[in-house]
């Protein structure tokens, strides 16, 4: 039965990207995935509710590989590069909910856009406090305002659903390890940058040893 959801989800997804939320009925869904109106309601209550599990999909998975960098790893960043890989991640695995997200989320009822802002805040304090406490431990340049260089981070990546293809020249992981090379540039202090262990995630350690 699980199969069936995501037959339904993915025939909500092509649909809506090609027609928008409105121009999409339940009856349209279930035709294209020769699916029941039965089947839908098993799974979703209502057309919004489907739109808010689009939306809530990717926004848990970038949450939760963020709270599961934070466990595994012991620095702030070993933490930060498992977030911004994760997250540079969402925008190949998920592009089609990210896509919807950005055209259709002014169409959520009000109660789903709380637990989906509630999330995306959790994310974001994610990493305002992986950066802080990076500088706490002398790892990340202290004259930056955390949570500035934050949003920097979120914007950068964020702005990736723009622009990338998944046929483009570079592959999602060529992408996320070019995103933690800029990040860790602008962040890790002179002594942090020499660290063996740091060496691994930048780009030119990555050329010389991996891609030539």
């Amino acid at each position: 039965m699980a199969e069936l959801k995501e037959r339904i989800m993915d025939s909500a997804l092509e649909l809506f990207e090609r027609h928008g939320y409105h121009g999409v009925s339940v009856n349209q869904i279930v035709h294209h995935c020769n699916a029941s109106k039965g089947g839908f309601y098993h799974y979703f209550h209502s057309k919004d509710e489907l739109l808010y599990v689009i939306h809530d999909t990717f926004i848990t998975y970038v949450l939760d590989k963020a709270n599961q960098a934070k466990e595994k790893y012991d620095t702030p960043t070993e933490q930060l590069q498992a977030i911004v890989h994760s997250f540079v991640r969402v925008f190949d695995l998920y592009k089609s909910h990210i896509s919807v997200f950005y055209q259709e989320s002014t169409y959520l009822k009000p109660d789903y856009e709380e637990q989906i802002k509630k999330k995306r805040d959790q994310f974001k304090q994610n990493i305002f406090e992986v950066v802080q406490e990076g500088q706490e431990q002398g790892e990340f340049r202290a004259e930056l305002p955390p949570k500035i260089a934050g949003m920097a981070i979120l914007g950068m990546v964020n702005w990736t659903y723009k622009w990338y293809r998944k046929n483009g020249e570079k592959s999602i992981d060529d992408i996320s390890t070019i995103f933690v090379d800029i990040i860790l540039h602008f962040l890790l202090t002179n002594e942090a940058m020499e660290k063996d262990a740091y060496q691994q995630y930048l780009l030119k350690h990555m050329v010389s040893d991996t891609w030539a």
